[in-house]
């Protein structure tokens, strides 16, 4: 009478796995198990697959076997029977001793050549047996003959699952905010993450961030329109910044959010909370039917410094609570629920990245987070754990795959993304990242937090930003006012810096000002150094504005926020269609790299089993988008 039951194909996917990668052979106390199968992303059909669906087992000592068909209904659950145990005799081929590794029911035999391991790693969603006789590797494949048949029974000495891109990451990150791949394109500012980024990448299946940071609410609110017209259901979110000078801003931009129903925003450059981030978080969380606790509002942290991280993995803070109940925007019972939740369910560890950044190497920052996480999930038992993805150094396969061996549940990338046909840069900037190499890079003053010192990683090649920049923050360090500047400074300033006198620069900057926060004109005319922050910060900020306009008159000051991931993704492309900037594509890039840390991952495995692999599958050539539609199908 065969033993029935249903399970989730994730959770058996875990236990399947849990046991056979434990056990190097899949042998545990005379137990062998050789599957069949070993996974799929729930959206796939089984049907697409050559293999018999079941898990063959059996016991050495006992010279038993039991083969556990699989079923699939409508939702893809697995329904497992167990039949009764058949004679393992007529399996045990020669030379095995007792029975301890897994074996296939019969089938044929194929040297590994080169050849053959190419083109059979490269078919991701393909499983892998291979055998070793006589010294000699031999991919070994099914013919359907089921157990107790008189074939001759093959023995596996190395295997590899099926891998599809779609696997890599947190299966709840991906579920939580309704995408195909743990992919995210980060919120590179004043628009260069544009519209047209954001739909690429949700139509592609994964998620985009629009840039807001240093956008007018006006232009904000055009976006959020058209994207919210443009991809209906389809995920995307979009930026909010800290912006400590700027308070009033950051508000203004999370109540348009919260007036137009957005319901996930990109959290970067905190330093420290805000009233505008934690009136987001908490906005309209109530409990539901089933008495949980909603929040509508995720935000995605970026962070890269452990005390930042502990105030976004930690409930919002009660005085920020308190003055938002104080102004009447949530209720007591809000404010209760609101101490049950993190402020970020996501984070990402932003490691050595362009724009702003405190250059962390990924290896130690990642491990540091999750730690950290996984010691305050400890502590506030949350419903749900949050999730950590990494960010900074991401733009080829190998860097990807490192990532997700990590842990990460997600990955984002952002310079590659500004080098793409889509972004809201110009054709000037994507000529001048396609030139970059690795170390192209330098730290320079950033204009949202310039009186702080707070810096960001621009590209150096082909401009002089970062020195201009760096010179305007030792003038201000060392200068009470504009009058305090040396003559001759002063005299450069006008001629190459601003190409106006001082006077004339200081009419424009106040002239921005008293349209985006009056405020600081206020402060300016009474605080001559506030004054000289601000027209300094007229440079800083414009120098972003002329590289996405691609004003070649000012080539020399472009701002362009490049980390060195630019100078690996330029190196890997090297040869390919994709060394060409306007080949570049949001949607064809990151399916490479995912594809490609696919294939690197199927070698890795055979690799550690001692299964000589090809040198040239451990480098991945780009692939036309033609192709990944039939790889990724």
């Amino acid at each position: 009478m065969p033993v029935t039951g249903s399970f989730n194909a994730i959770a058996l996917r875990r236990r399947l796995l849990r046991f056979v990668l434990r056990q190097q052979k899949c042998y545990y106390k005379g137990l062998f198990v050789s599957l069949a199968f070993w996974d799929f992303p729930s959206r796939f059909s089984p049907a697409r697959f050559s293999l018999p669906w079941a898990i063959y087992g059996g016991h050495a000592e006992r010279e038993s076997v039991w083969k556990i068909p699989l079923s699939f209904n409508a939702g893809n659950d697995v329904y497992m029977a167990l039949s009764s145990e058949k004679s393992l005799r007529s399996w045990i081929a020669p030379g095995i001793e007792g029975g301890t590794l897994p074996l296939l029911p019969g089938g044929r035999a194929m040297s590994w050549t080169n050849d053959v391991a190419r083109a059979c790693i490269l078919q991701l969603n393909r499983p892998l047996y291979l055998s070793l006789r006589g010294g000699a590797w031999e991919l070994l494949e099914l013919s359907g003959v089921e157990p107790g048949d008189a074939a001759q029974p093959l023995p596996v000495h190395a295997q590899i699952p099926p891998i599809h891109p779609a696997q890599f990451g947190d299966p709840q990150f991906r579920g939580t905010h309704g995408l195909r791949y743990n992919y995210v394109t980060g919120a590179m500012a004043n628009g260069i993450a544009s519209e047209a980024v954001v739909e690429a990448m949700a139509r592609a299946g994964g998620l985009g961030f629009f840039g807001a940071a240093g956008l007018s609410p006006e232009r904000v609110e055009r976006a959020l329109k058209h994207l919210a017209a443009s991809l209906g259901s389809l995920p995307y979110g979009f930026n909010l910044i800290h912006s400590p000078n700027e308070a009033s801003h950051e508000l203004a931009i999370a109540d348009l959010y919260l007036a137009h129903g957005l319901h996930l925003v990109e959290a970067s450059a905190y330093l420290d909370l805000t009233l505008a981030i934690v009136k987001y978080r908490v906005a309209g969380i109530h409990r539901d039917a089933a008495g949980r606790i909603v929040a509508p509002n995720r935000v995605v942290a970026k962070i890269s410094r452990v005390e930042v991280a502990t105030r976004f993995l930690s409930p919002p803070p009660e005085a920020l609570l308190d003055e938002l109940l104080r102004q009447g925007h949530i209720t007591p019972e809000q404010k209760e629920l609101a101490r049950q939740i993190p402020m970020a369910e996501d984070l990402t560890a932003e490691a050595d990245s362009g724009g702003h950044t405190d250059n962390r190497p990924a290896i130690a920052l990642l491990p540091t987070i999750m730690a950290l996480r996984d010691r305050l999930q400890q502590r506030f038992d949350y419903a749900t754990p949050p999730r950590v993805g990494l960010a900074g150094g991401i733009s080829t396969p190998a860097s990807a795959l490192a990532a997700f061996s990590m842990g990460a549940a997600f990955i984002m990338t952002g310079t590659v993304n500004q080098a793409c046909v889509e972004s809201g840069s110009s054709d000037l900037v994507r000529q001048m990242l396609a030139e970059a190499g690795q170390a192209d890079v330098a730290m320079a003053p950033a204009a949202d937090m310039f009186e702080m010192g707070v810096e960001v990683q621009v590209l150096k090649r082909g401009t002089m930003f970062s020195m201009r920049g760096a010179r305007l923050y030792e003038l201000y360090r060392s200068c009470g006012s504009l009058e305090e500047i040396p003559a001759a400074e002063r005299a450069k300033l006008e001629k190459q810096f601003f190409r106006a006198t001082l006077e004339e620069t200081w009419q424009s900057t106040r002239a921005f000002f008293l349209e985006r926060d009056p405020r600081q004109v206020t402060l300016a005319e009474a605080d001559p150094k506030h004054k000289m922050a601000l027209l300094f910060r007229s440079y800083l900020g414009q120098a972003s504005r002329w590289a996405n306009a691609g004003d070649a008159s000012r080539k020399i000051d472009f701002q362009v926020w490049c980390g060195p991931a630019m100078g690996a993704f330029n190196e890997w492309v090297k040869g390919s269609f994709l060394e060409a900037p306007g080949e570049r594509r949001i949607a064809t890039v990151a399916r490479n790299i995912l594809f490609g840390a696919a294939v690197l991952q199927r070698a890795h495995l055979l690799r550690l089993q001692d299964v000589p692999v090809p040198h040239d599958l451990f480098t991945i050539v780009p692939k036309r988008a033609e192709e990944l539609e039939e790889l990724f199908a």
